[in-house]
């Protein structure tokens, strides 16, 4: 007799929360969505042995390369990019100083922005160099206008480098960007 009385109350309580209120659904939020993801990607990287600046027996003071990096033309990118954050790392186990230009080029290569970093010559101890550039706002859009980055290595006076030279240049960088999608 107690199993018809509990299986009545739990058939009633199932009919009861059978029957639930709904309200009406309002699609147009979808208009009020507001996304900001963040995307993290590797820009360049280069390691540069010692060996590598000396040419035919001859130090090579300069070293100059300018890839092509437009991720920051394309539609998607101008109309919602909101921060840039570029993270530069450089190693140096070569026993002379760098000093390391990074320009930022447009289309025409005119310069739009540029970096400098002072590489002091390696001493036997981790030699580490680093720098993170912010665009934002009007910094932004130079940013935007860049299509390519010419990095020239200029090698400070210092001992002499052979093809036996040991150690090498290393630059690791990223980029951190900030999107809107509305």
């Amino acid at each position: 007799m107690k199993f018809r009385t509990l299986h009545k109350v739990l058939g009633i309580l199932l009919l009861f929360l059978s029957f639930s209120c709904a309200s009406d659904l309002d699609f147009n939020q979808v208009n009020d969505v507001k996304i900001e993801p963040v995307v993290v990607t590797n820009l360049a990287y280069f390691d540069v042995l010692a060996k590598q600046f000396v040419t035919n027996g001859v130090e090579q003071n300069i070293i100059f390369d300018a890839p092509t990096v437009d991720i920051f033309n394309g539609s998607f990118f101008r109309q919602r990019l909101k921060k840039v954050e570029l993270f530069f790392e450089m190693e140096n186990t070569i026993n002379r100083g760098y000093a390391v230009d990074l320009v930022f080029l447009d289309r025409n290569n005119q310069p739009v922005h540029a970096i400098n970093l002072a590489i002091p010559p390696y001493s036997g101890v981790e030699n580490k160099v680093t720098k993170t550039e912010v665009f934002e706002n009007t910094k932004l859009d130079l940013l935007k206008r860049t299509t390519r980055i010419a990095f020239t290595m200029t090698m400070l006076p210092g001992a002499a480098l052979s093809q036996s030279s040991t150690g090498s240049l290393k630059l690791r960088s990223g980029v951190t960007a900030y999107l809107v999608v509305e």
